[in-house]
């Protein structure tokens, strides 16, 4: 990825630095979220890129990224799909939830981490607590939230979406 950056994203990043007048390094993660919010992910290029930008050394932008879970290294699908794995939802099938989306959506990888259709449409993944515990099993896709998604049936419904 070789950094393009619009004036108005410029300004916005900009922008979000004077919300944090006594330190620069205090706009790291605003400035993160805005980058992966542009761009999907957080690149080796963006790293050094905020890093420049807020005066620090580029180790403590990928200390950020790398411990917080929300800041991705890789670029996603279109339309990323987030199940929560946590007790509840674990136990009322959260597992099986995952492993249909896979299989409906054609993604491919370890349970471990994301998992990304070979057409880059579909990235699935396991995610902590979606606050819905009563619902279980329970998942977003993109930012829209769906609740007891225990049957491919239900899963093949909400794909239809986004299709």
């Amino acid at each position: 990825m070789s950094i393009s950056l619009t004036p108005d994203f410029e300004k916005k990043l900009d922008e979000a630095i004077t919300h944090y007048p006594v330190s620069k390094r205090s706009a790291a993660l605003p400035l993160l979220h805005l980058w992966q919010e542009q761009f999907g992910y957080i690149s080796d290029e963006a790293i050094e890129f905020i890093a420049k930008k807020l005066e620090v050394q580029s180790i403590h932008i990928l200390e950020l990224v790398t411990f917080y879970p929300m800041f991705r290294r890789e670029p996603i699908g279109k339309h990323h799909i987030k199940v929560c794995r946590t007790l509840s939802c674990a136990l009322g099938g959260a597992h099986e939830a995952h492993a249909c989306m896979k299989k409906l959506t054609g993604a491919q990888g370890d349970d471990h981490g994301p998992c990304t259709s070979p057409d880059g449409k579909y990235t699935v993944e396991y995610v902590e607590c979606l606050a819905s515990c009563g619902t279980a099993p329970v998942m977003m896709i993109n930012e829209e939230f769906y609740e007891n998604v225990n049957s491919e049936e239900k899963a093949k419904e909400l794909l239809k979406k986004y299709q």
